[in-house]
């Protein structure tokens, strides 16, 4: 997006417009699960520092390869401003929220209940920005909602295929989450047990990520025994976390309300 002399990418700026949106979702319903807002605030701040950069090294490790032949573009600006895996990012957030959570005593299932709209939300707004950027595009194809990018700084930078109709993978995945979102704000409310909201999140979003891959055409897919990609490995993975939880069934807490002031 350009304002006369002062030019704002429009990835950043969804990037920051899911993380914002996606925190104050998380605080607002955070406060109606009796969650400390400060301490949501600083565990959402946790996730994302430790989000970026789980995105960051799970792309390096699955293309190693190129970067073991080409170590100095680890540190060029198109490494940099590349989005990064998500699943990597996902995981490494993860752990670094537990171990938050435990550290500060805060109920690690509710908290994660409540994180998880906040997280489909962002992410959604987030693929608005792979989207304007022109990563994580799709395959060739021709179905009438083809896109065909043209910009040769998308090529540039992230490789992306010009005047090639592809899939809008990334709409793909926005949309999926955006519903997930909705879905998940509804179900917090009739929630019956403890890491039902996560654990349906994590089915969820790895059920979608799991077909959407069949439509992704950029690289670095990985493979896994020849027939799955590496991030539909992890997305079945998400799937048997969430149905773990949803097995496991821990009792519902009732939240303390917060004192106000």
């Amino acid at each position: 997006m350009q304002f006369g002399n002062f030019a704002l990418p429009t990835y950043g700026f969804m990037a920051a417009c899911g993380l914002i949106f996606g925190l104050m979702l998380i605080v607002h319903v955070g406060r109606r699960q009796g969650l400390d807002p400060d301490k949501l605030w600083n565990l959402g701040i946790i996730a994302i520092l430790s989000g970026v950069l789980g995105a960051k090294i799970l792309m390096l490790l699955l293309e190693s390869s190129y970067y073991m032949a080409h170590p100095g573009e680890i540190f060029t600006l198109a490494t940099f401003r590349a989005a990064g895996v998500w699943s990597g990012g996902f995981v490494l957030a993860l752990v670094m929220c537990i171990w938050y959570m435990r550290s500060n005593d805060m109920p690690v299932l509710r908290t994660c209940d409540v994180f998880a709209p906040g997280l489909a939300l962002g992410h959604a707004f987030g693929r608005v920005g792979c989207f304007a950027a022109g990563c994580c595009w799709g395959r060739e194809t021709h179905v009438p909602w083809a896109v065909t990018f043209h910009n040769p700084l998308a090529a540039e930078i992230v490789g992306t295929p010009l005047g090639v109709p592809l899939h809008p993978t990334q709409l793909y995945e926005m949309i999926a989450e955006l519903a997930n979102c909705i879905f998940l704000v509804w179900l917090i409310k009739r929630k019956r047990f403890e890491g039902e909201i996560i654990g349906t999140y994590m089915i969820v979003y790895g059920v979608a990520r799991y077909f959407i891959e069949f439509f992704r055409g950029d690289p670095g897919r990985g493979h896994f025994l020849g027939f799955m990609s590496d991030t539909q490995v992890i997305a079945l993975c998400l799937v048997i976390g969430g149905g773990l939880l949803w097995m496991r069934r821990v009792p519902l807490q009732q939240p303390v309300p917060l004192k106000a002031g």
